[in-house]
């Protein structure tokens, strides 16, 4: 199925590594009409999305598992074995069973995204993901009715991810979404970057994309998923439920108990870089907001 949230990106745009790779070219391209500016209405807002480099998308990151220092994981993760990899596919399905990664891959159309990726500590940056969109790989496991929610888990290797030696959080690392979260064409499971496969500080070798949530909710190493009628637990919302809530929601109105959400630091523009303000659902209010009409967003956040 894929391709049910158009981004009007065509190959030549997206798949040219040489075009990514050169930021200036990004720059210059979405200016002179190269298809980046067509993103999409809440995909690429007015000011338009410039990725940023490789190498902030790959040296900064969030990955306790690896250590709680933003280089840790870039540092560490190497010893991660993603080769073979199974994904369970578990509970309210048709079709349960382990997943080859390959097989998987197989059965996907891959596409393209540049999405905004907003992390809960109030930074950003512009990540161009290559995945395929969840709700095909679920309609491939056969979502039985009644499932109302999906649950994930991270890979759980205490002997390739030193990180786990420490009880920062209750490991393995969970996570879930609604269904109709899960099944939203903006929500993807993300293999690359740049068009190279996914490094495995950014969570290979297939891990959620959730762009209108705060960068916590898309978790990382994937290896099962769980169809289930009861809203699963996840990890954040255990370790402090008054400040990590089930949705994650990027929302400028709604403060951490510690900080603002109001405004962000884009990542790669500099010490002395302006933050930015903070849009609603990230950015993505449009295609989005609608998954939560009536519901009282300051109590679920």
């Amino acid at each position: 199925m894929a391709n049910r949230w158009i981004n009007q990106l065509t190959d030549r745009d997206v798949t040219d590594e040489a075009i990514y790779l050169n930021r200036r070219q990004i720059i210059g391209g979405a200016a002179a009409g190269l298809g980046l500016a067509g993103l999409g209405q809440g995909a690429m807002a007015q000011e338009g999305l410039t990725p940023n480099d490789y190498e902030d998308i790959t040296q900064y990151n969030n990955y306790y598992e690896f250590g709680t220092d933003k280089g840790d994981p870039a540092k560490y993760a190497d010893a991660l074995t993603t080769a073979p990899w199974t994904v369970s596919i578990e509970g309210m399905v048709d079709k349960p069973g382990d997943y080859a990664f390959e097989d998987i891959m197989k059965a996907m159309t891959v596409e393209e995204r540049i999405y905004r990726l907003r992390c809960v500590e109030a930074w950003s940056m512009v990540v161009p993901w290559k995945g395929f969109e969840l709700a095909d790989l679920l309609n491939m496991a056969g979502v039985q009715s009644g499932a109302k929610y999906v649950a994930f888990e991270t890979a759980y290797r205490p002997e390739e991810m030193p990180g786990l030696r420490f009880p920062v959080l209750d490991w393995p690392y969970v996570e879930g979404l609604r269904l109709d979260e899960a099944m939203h064409p903006l929500t993807i499971m993300a293999t690359g970057i740049y068009g190279r496969d996914i490094p495995n500080q950014n969570g290979a070798p297939l891990r959620l994309v959730v762009p209108w949530k705060y960068g916590f909710k898309s978790i990382k190493s994937v290896v099962r998923i769980t169809l289930t009628d009861k809203q699963p637990p996840t990890s954040w919302n255990k370790a402090g439920p008054r400040e990590y809530g089930f949705y994650g929601n990027v929302n400028p109105e709604v403060s951490h108990p510690r900080w603002s959400q109001a405004d962000e630091r884009p990542i790669g523009g500099g010490l002395f870089a302006r933050r930015q303000p903070t849009l609603m659902f990230n950015g993505y209010e449009e295609e989005v907001a609608g998954l939560y009409e009536g519901m009282d967003l300051t109590a679920n956040f």
